[in-house]
């Protein structure tokens, strides 16, 4: 089977559901969120970052590359990503580490063993692995589930981050294995919607619905960002939906935008968007965690 790959593996993160987890970033994404803080983990394929400010220009990396694809244009190094064949030798060659690609490829086994490493902390904290992206279920679904299988076997709980923008029978796959799924709504306009993430929220409300349906424990998770879903009226219609369905009454997770990603757009080469954007105040965040609550749901500030 083929590994997949992924772009970090989080150890004690304590926001990805409940106890000490350990993350696993999945690499791709069906989406591609404005505000996204993890843009490495968008494209499906190993990609190249470098990180100006970290770099003296010593052409180290250029004349390490066998594949002629660095070049010095003065004192920056120019990769071109048609000759590159990700081979890691400028990586390795650069004394100020500087240069590096998104992306490590990982087979079941291997991510097995990482998560085992931790299980003790997982057993005393009621914790377990979480399985993140990018968007972990728009990877392939036999390696997805023979992951999922190993880790339960095991007796690790397994949770999954998802953005529910996937064909139903992937989500439908890994039902069996899941302890808790954090589902993102962003948006509850299709149309703004699809111009901050690139797709309709109609298959993602779907699919959402499904899953409530098959009585999977489900964390509803909204990013809330100012200037774009921060209004009464979005948190009004979202709620509004979660009701009609009978969805997310264990927990609603209200998550502020940050962004801190932000600088790792230029190290890809890509311009970041959502400069007009900003983090929501302490008083806003109260306000639409009480419409929360006084309209009968669990909700908390943060992952």
């Amino acid at each position: 089977m083929k590994a997949q790959l992924v772009t970090d593996i989080q150890k004690y993160s304590i926001h990805d559901g409940e106890g000490i987890r350990t993350t696993i970033f999945f690499k791709g994404c069906p989406l591609s969120c404005v505000w996204c803080h993890n843009p490495e983990t968008q494209e499906y394929r190993q990609q190249f970052m470098w990180n100006q400010e970290k770099c003296t220009g010593c052409g180290e990396c250029a004349a390490a590359c066998s594949d002629g694809a660095v070049s010095m244009e003065g004192p920056r190094p120019v990769t071109d990503p048609e000759k590159c064949s990700v081979c890691h030798t400028c990586e390795e060659y650069c004394l100020q580490n500087a240069r590096e690609f998104a992306g490590r490829e990982y087979t079941v086994e291997e991510l097995v063993r990482e998560a085992l490493k931790d299980q003790p902390f997982y057993e005393q904290s009621h914790g377990g692995v979480t399985l993140s992206g990018g968007e972990v279920l728009a990877r392939d679904k036999e390696f997805l589930e023979q992951l999922m299988r190993g880790l339960t076997e095991r007796g690790i709980r397994v949770n999954v981050d998802t953005c529910g923008y996937v064909p139903w029978e992937n989500i439908e796959s890994v039902i069996p294995y899941t302890d808790t799924f954090l589902y993102d709504i962003k948006l509850m306009d299709s149309g703004l919607h699809e111009k901050m993430t690139g797709a309709g929220n109609e298959r993602i409300l779907d699919n959402l619905v499904k899953l409530s349906k098959s009585g999977a424990a489900v964390w509803i998770r909204i990013p809330v960002v100012g200037g774009v879903n921060d209004t009464d009226r979005n948190m009004k219609e979202t709620l509004d939906f979660l009701d009609a369905h009978s969805i997310g009454q264990k927990w609603i997770h209200l998550l502020p935008y940050h962004n801190t990603g932000s600088g790792k757009y230029s190290r890809l080469g890509q311009e970041y968007r959502g400069r007009d954007f900003t983090t929501p105040s302490k008083e806003r965040m109260q306000e639409l965690l009480d419409m929360c609550l006084k309209r009968g749901f669990q909700a908390r500030i943060g992952g």
